[in-house]
Protein backbone atom coordinates (compact mmCIF):
# COMPACT_ATOMS: atom_id res chain seq x y z
CA UNK A 1 0.00 0.00 0.00
CA UNK A 2 2.85 2.47 0.69
CA UNK A 3 4.92 1.86 -2.40
CA UNK A 4 1.27 1.82 -4.27
CA UNK A 5 0.90 5.29 -2.43
CA UNK A 6 4.68 6.44 -3.13
CA UNK A 7 4.53 6.15 -6.69
CA UNK A 8 1.06 7.89 -7.09
CA UNK A 9 2.47 10.85 -5.29
CA UNK A 10 5.53 10.75 -7.87
CA UNK A 11 3.03 10.68 -10.93
CA UNK A 12 1.11 13.51 -9.19
CA UNK A 13 1.17 15.23 -12.21
CA UNK A 14 -0.03 13.05 -14.36
CA UNK A 15 -3.13 12.38 -12.17
CA UNK A 16 -3.24 16.56 -12.49
CA UNK A 17 -3.23 15.95 -15.72
CA UNK A 18 -5.78 13.45 -16.03
CA UNK A 19 -7.91 15.31 -13.33
CA UNK A 20 -9.99 17.64 -16.17
CA UNK A 21 -11.06 14.83 -18.34
CA UNK A 22 -12.40 12.67 -15.64
CA UNK A 23 -14.46 15.58 -14.23
CA UNK A 24 -15.88 16.22 -17.85
CA UNK A 25 -16.35 12.65 -18.32
CA UNK A 26 -18.29 12.67 -14.42
CA UNK A 27 -20.20 15.92 -15.38
CA UNK A 28 -21.29 15.41 -18.89
CA UNK A 29 -21.43 11.04 -19.33
CA UNK A 30 -22.34 9.77 -15.76
CA UNK A 31 -24.25 13.15 -14.59
CA UNK A 32 -26.91 13.18 -16.57
CA UNK A 33 -27.90 9.91 -15.99
CA UNK A 34 -30.35 10.52 -13.58
CA UNK A 35 -32.26 10.93 -16.39
CA UNK A 36 -33.07 7.19 -16.79
CA UNK A 37 -35.36 7.51 -14.09
CA UNK A 38 -37.56 9.39 -16.95
CA UNK A 39 -38.20 6.25 -18.76
CA UNK A 40 -39.56 4.79 -15.24
CA UNK A 41 -42.17 7.59 -14.86
CA UNK A 42 -45.12 9.70 -16.60
CA UNK A 43 -43.36 12.45 -17.25
CA UNK A 44 -44.85 15.40 -18.55
CA UNK A 45 -43.35 18.74 -19.34
CA UNK A 46 -45.68 21.60 -17.60
CA UNK A 47 -45.64 25.00 -15.65
CA UNK A 48 -43.29 24.34 -13.02
CA UNK A 49 -39.60 23.79 -13.01
CA UNK A 50 -37.88 20.54 -14.53
CA UNK A 51 -36.97 19.10 -11.17
CA UNK A 52 -40.00 19.38 -9.69
CA UNK A 53 -41.78 18.33 -12.96
CA UNK A 54 -39.28 15.45 -12.62
CA UNK A 55 -39.79 13.68 -9.58
CA UNK A 56 -43.21 14.65 -8.83
CA UNK A 57 -44.37 12.61 -11.92
CA UNK A 58 -46.14 9.31 -11.16
CA UNK A 59 -43.87 6.20 -11.39
CA UNK A 60 -45.19 3.72 -13.75
CA UNK A 61 -42.48 1.33 -13.71
CA UNK A 62 -41.92 -0.90 -16.83
CA UNK A 63 -45.02 0.47 -18.56
CA UNK A 64 -43.72 2.45 -20.94
CA UNK A 65 -41.09 -0.89 -22.06
CA UNK A 66 -44.09 -2.95 -22.33
CA UNK A 67 -45.55 -0.32 -23.93
CA UNK A 68 -43.01 -0.79 -26.65
CA UNK A 69 -42.67 -4.35 -27.01
CA UNK A 70 -46.27 -5.47 -27.42
CA UNK A 71 -47.11 -2.51 -29.54
CA UNK A 72 -46.97 -3.53 -33.59
CA UNK A 73 -43.62 -0.88 -33.97
CA UNK A 74 -41.37 -3.13 -31.98
CA UNK A 75 -40.68 -6.07 -35.16
CA UNK A 76 -40.57 -3.24 -37.24
CA UNK A 77 -38.20 -0.96 -35.45
CA UNK A 78 -35.94 -4.14 -34.74
CA UNK A 79 -35.95 -5.68 -38.16
CA UNK A 80 -34.63 -2.36 -39.59
CA UNK A 81 -32.29 -1.88 -37.06
CA UNK A 82 -30.47 -5.17 -36.73
CA UNK A 83 -30.83 -5.62 -41.12
CA UNK A 84 -29.16 -2.45 -41.68
CA UNK A 85 -26.75 -2.60 -38.78
CA UNK A 86 -25.65 -6.53 -39.53
CA UNK A 87 -25.32 -5.35 -43.35
CA UNK A 88 -22.78 -2.47 -42.38
CA UNK A 89 -21.05 -4.47 -40.63
CA UNK A 90 -20.61 -7.47 -43.34
CA UNK A 91 -20.08 -4.79 -45.92
CA UNK A 92 -18.04 -2.22 -43.78
CA UNK A 93 -15.54 -4.53 -41.37
CA UNK A 94 -13.88 -6.19 -43.99
CA UNK A 95 -13.40 -3.18 -46.37
CA UNK A 96 -10.86 -0.97 -44.40
CA UNK A 97 -8.84 -4.07 -43.63
CA UNK A 98 -8.30 -4.94 -47.30
CA UNK A 99 -7.52 -0.76 -48.10
CA UNK A 100 -5.13 -0.82 -45.10
CA UNK A 101 -3.12 -3.90 -46.80
CA UNK A 102 -3.54 -2.60 -50.51
CA UNK A 103 -2.41 0.72 -49.19
CA UNK A 104 0.32 -1.33 -47.89
CA UNK A 105 1.47 -2.50 -50.76
CA UNK A 106 1.39 0.54 -53.15
CA UNK A 107 5.20 1.28 -52.79
CA UNK A 108 5.01 4.34 -54.97
CA UNK A 109 4.67 7.62 -52.54
CA UNK A 110 2.60 9.89 -54.34
CA UNK A 111 0.50 7.56 -55.77
CA UNK A 112 -0.35 6.21 -52.15
CA UNK A 113 -1.04 9.33 -50.76
CA UNK A 114 -3.21 10.26 -53.43
CA UNK A 115 -5.05 6.54 -52.55
CA UNK A 116 -5.08 7.66 -48.87
CA UNK A 117 -6.35 11.25 -49.40
CA UNK A 118 -9.04 10.18 -51.55
CA UNK A 119 -10.40 7.08 -49.10
CA UNK A 120 -9.99 9.54 -46.49
CA UNK A 121 -12.13 12.30 -47.25
CA UNK A 122 -16.02 10.97 -47.26
CA UNK A 123 -15.36 10.97 -43.63
CA UNK A 124 -14.82 14.65 -43.13
CA UNK A 125 -18.02 15.41 -45.19
CA UNK A 126 -21.19 15.47 -43.40
CA UNK A 127 -24.12 13.97 -43.28
CA UNK A 128 -25.92 16.23 -44.97
CA UNK A 129 -23.75 16.76 -47.59
CA UNK A 130 -22.99 13.10 -48.41
CA UNK A 131 -26.80 12.55 -48.72
CA UNK A 132 -27.74 15.06 -50.77
CA UNK A 133 -24.57 13.04 -52.75
CA UNK A 134 -26.33 9.80 -52.62
CA UNK A 135 -29.56 11.40 -53.34
CA UNK A 136 -28.17 13.10 -56.99
CA UNK A 137 -26.43 9.89 -57.74
CA UNK A 138 -29.46 7.71 -57.05
CA UNK A 139 -32.24 9.59 -58.71
CA UNK A 140 -34.24 8.52 -62.24
CA UNK A 141 -31.57 11.29 -63.87
CA UNK A 142 -28.56 10.27 -61.51
CA UNK A 143 -25.24 8.82 -62.75
CA UNK A 144 -26.23 5.03 -61.06
CA UNK A 145 -29.70 5.14 -63.32
CA UNK A 146 -27.91 5.92 -66.70
CA UNK A 147 -25.08 3.71 -65.90
CA UNK A 148 -27.69 0.97 -65.84
CA UNK A 149 -30.00 2.05 -68.34
CA UNK A 150 -26.39 2.49 -70.79
CA UNK A 151 -25.07 -1.30 -69.98
CA UNK A 152 -28.93 -2.54 -71.25
CA UNK A 153 -29.50 -3.41 -67.13
CA UNK A 154 -32.40 -2.21 -67.07
CA UNK A 155 -34.57 -0.36 -69.15
CA UNK A 156 -36.44 1.94 -66.87
CA UNK A 157 -34.76 4.24 -64.00
CA UNK A 158 -35.03 2.46 -60.82
CA UNK A 159 -36.84 4.41 -57.91
CA UNK A 160 -34.50 4.02 -55.46
CA UNK A 161 -36.11 5.71 -52.54
CA UNK A 162 -39.31 4.90 -53.41
CA UNK A 163 -39.39 0.97 -53.21
CA UNK A 164 -37.62 0.39 -49.14
CA UNK A 165 -36.17 -3.07 -50.91
CA UNK A 166 -33.41 -0.67 -51.76
CA UNK A 167 -32.64 1.32 -48.61
CA UNK A 168 -30.75 -1.37 -46.62
CA UNK A 169 -28.39 -1.82 -49.00
CA UNK A 170 -28.02 2.18 -49.32
CA UNK A 171 -27.20 2.13 -46.19
CA UNK A 172 -24.75 -0.33 -45.94
CA UNK A 173 -22.92 0.84 -48.72
CA UNK A 174 -23.10 4.70 -47.97
CA UNK A 175 -21.22 4.02 -44.22
CA UNK A 176 -19.05 1.98 -46.32
CA UNK A 177 -17.85 4.37 -48.70
CA UNK A 178 -18.07 7.43 -45.71
CA UNK A 179 -15.71 5.15 -43.19
CA UNK A 180 -13.59 2.83 -44.90
CA UNK A 181 -10.69 5.13 -45.54
CA UNK A 182 -10.89 6.62 -42.08
CA UNK A 183 -10.99 3.24 -40.37
CA UNK A 184 -8.14 1.73 -42.06
CA UNK A 185 -5.90 4.33 -40.40
CA UNK A 186 -6.45 2.08 -38.04
CA UNK A 187 -4.85 -1.21 -39.41
CA UNK A 188 -2.21 0.65 -40.98
CA UNK A 189 -0.74 2.11 -37.84
CA UNK A 190 -0.87 -1.29 -36.65
CA UNK A 191 1.10 -2.93 -39.90
CA UNK A 192 3.32 -0.02 -39.18
CA UNK A 193 4.52 -1.80 -35.54
CA UNK A 194 5.19 -4.66 -37.13
CA UNK A 195 8.45 -6.29 -36.94
CA UNK A 196 10.09 -5.71 -40.29
CA UNK A 197 12.12 -8.56 -39.10
CA UNK A 198 9.31 -10.96 -40.11
CA UNK A 199 9.12 -9.80 -43.41
CA UNK A 200 12.71 -10.36 -44.15
CA UNK A 201 12.25 -14.19 -42.60
CA UNK A 202 9.37 -14.87 -44.47
CA UNK A 203 11.22 -13.62 -47.66
CA UNK A 204 14.20 -16.01 -46.59
CA UNK A 205 11.91 -18.86 -46.64
CA UNK A 206 10.77 -17.82 -49.83
CA UNK A 207 7.02 -16.67 -49.58
CA UNK A 208 6.16 -14.04 -51.79
CA UNK A 209 4.31 -10.95 -51.24
CA UNK A 210 0.85 -12.45 -51.12
CA UNK A 211 2.03 -15.59 -48.84
CA UNK A 212 3.97 -12.54 -46.30
CA UNK A 213 0.11 -10.35 -46.26
CA UNK A 214 -1.61 -13.92 -45.36
CA UNK A 215 1.13 -15.25 -42.60
CA UNK A 216 2.36 -12.37 -41.51
CA UNK A 217 0.29 -9.40 -41.79
CA UNK A 218 -2.68 -10.79 -41.38
CA UNK A 219 -2.24 -12.62 -38.04
CA UNK A 220 -0.31 -9.52 -36.98
CA UNK A 221 -3.55 -7.71 -37.40
CA UNK A 222 -5.73 -10.10 -35.32
CA UNK A 223 -5.85 -8.44 -32.33
CA UNK A 224 -6.70 -5.22 -33.49
CA UNK A 225 -9.16 -6.98 -35.65
CA UNK A 226 -10.56 -9.03 -32.50
CA UNK A 227 -11.15 -5.56 -30.54
CA UNK A 228 -12.85 -3.47 -33.43
CA UNK A 229 -15.12 -6.63 -34.03
CA UNK A 230 -16.28 -6.61 -30.51
CA UNK A 231 -16.81 -2.74 -30.37
CA UNK A 232 -18.46 -3.03 -33.49
CA UNK A 233 -21.17 -6.15 -32.41
CA UNK A 234 -21.76 -4.20 -29.02
CA UNK A 235 -22.85 -1.69 -30.78
CA UNK A 236 -24.46 -3.19 -33.42
CA UNK A 237 -27.99 -1.53 -32.36
CA UNK A 238 -26.51 1.94 -33.39
CA UNK A 239 -27.53 1.40 -36.99
CA UNK A 240 -27.00 5.44 -37.09
CA UNK A 241 -29.26 8.32 -37.13
CA UNK A 242 -28.05 11.34 -39.30
CA UNK A 243 -28.09 9.32 -42.36
CA UNK A 244 -31.75 7.51 -41.97
CA UNK A 245 -33.28 10.62 -41.12
CA UNK A 246 -31.85 12.39 -44.32
CA UNK A 247 -32.45 9.51 -46.70
CA UNK A 248 -35.53 8.57 -45.44
CA UNK A 249 -39.21 9.64 -46.57
CA UNK A 250 -42.87 8.51 -45.83
CA UNK A 251 -43.15 5.95 -49.02
CA UNK A 252 -40.61 3.74 -47.30
CA UNK A 253 -40.42 4.45 -43.02
CA UNK A 254 -41.31 0.76 -42.69
CA UNK A 255 -37.88 -0.10 -43.90
CA UNK A 256 -36.07 2.98 -42.99
CA UNK A 257 -36.87 3.82 -39.16
CA UNK A 258 -34.33 2.75 -36.73
CA UNK A 259 -34.30 2.60 -33.13
CA UNK A 260 -32.57 6.53 -32.97
CA UNK A 261 -34.74 8.11 -35.58
CA UNK A 262 -37.87 6.27 -33.54
CA UNK A 263 -36.87 7.70 -30.71
CA UNK A 264 -36.52 10.88 -31.99
CA UNK A 265 -40.00 10.99 -33.22
CA UNK A 266 -41.74 10.20 -30.60
CA UNK A 267 -39.58 11.65 -27.90
CA UNK A 268 -39.27 14.57 -29.29
CA UNK A 269 -41.30 15.51 -32.10
CA UNK A 270 -44.29 13.82 -30.11
CA UNK A 271 -43.35 14.83 -26.81
CA UNK A 272 -43.45 11.00 -25.57
CA UNK A 273 -40.40 11.71 -23.70
CA UNK A 274 -40.64 9.01 -21.26
CA UNK A 275 -41.33 6.30 -23.86
CA UNK A 276 -38.42 7.79 -26.16
CA UNK A 277 -36.29 7.43 -22.58
CA UNK A 278 -37.15 3.58 -22.71
CA UNK A 279 -36.73 2.86 -26.05
CA UNK A 280 -33.04 4.70 -25.34
CA UNK A 281 -32.13 2.63 -22.66
CA UNK A 282 -33.35 -0.86 -24.01
CA UNK A 283 -30.74 -0.32 -26.29
CA UNK A 284 -28.43 1.03 -23.79
CA UNK A 285 -28.63 -2.02 -21.94
CA UNK A 286 -28.75 -4.47 -24.94
CA UNK A 287 -25.51 -2.81 -26.44
CA UNK A 288 -24.19 -3.84 -22.72
CA UNK A 289 -25.05 -7.22 -22.67
CA UNK A 290 -23.45 -7.71 -26.47
CA UNK A 291 -20.48 -5.95 -25.72
CA UNK A 292 -19.79 -8.20 -22.30
CA UNK A 293 -20.68 -11.17 -24.00
CA UNK A 294 -18.67 -11.13 -26.80
CA UNK A 295 -15.63 -9.91 -24.74
CA UNK A 296 -16.08 -13.28 -22.78
CA UNK A 297 -16.25 -15.04 -25.77
CA UNK A 298 -13.40 -13.97 -27.32
CA UNK A 299 -11.12 -14.22 -24.30
CA UNK A 300 -12.03 -17.75 -24.09
CA UNK A 301 -11.57 -18.58 -27.68
CA UNK A 302 -8.16 -16.64 -28.46
CA UNK A 303 -7.39 -14.83 -25.27
CA UNK A 304 -8.01 -11.50 -26.92
CA UNK A 305 -10.29 -9.16 -25.34
CA UNK A 306 -11.13 -5.68 -24.72
CA UNK A 307 -10.98 -5.92 -21.11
Amino acid sequence: MEAQLKRMKGQKYLYLMILPAFISTILFSYGPMFGLYMAFINYSPGGGSFFHQFFTSKFVGFEWFRYFFTSGDFYIIMRNTLAQSILSLLVGFPAPILLALMINEVKTGVFRKLVQTVSYLPHFISWVIAANIIITLLSSQGLINKLLMLMNITEQPIQFFQNGHYFWGIIAVSNMWKDMGFNAIMYLAAISAINPEQYEAARVDGANRLRQMFHVTLPSLRPTIVILAILSIGGILNAGFDQQYLLQNNTILKYSDVIDTYTYRYGLQNGMFSYGAAVGLFKSVIAFILVVSVNTFSKRMNQQSLF
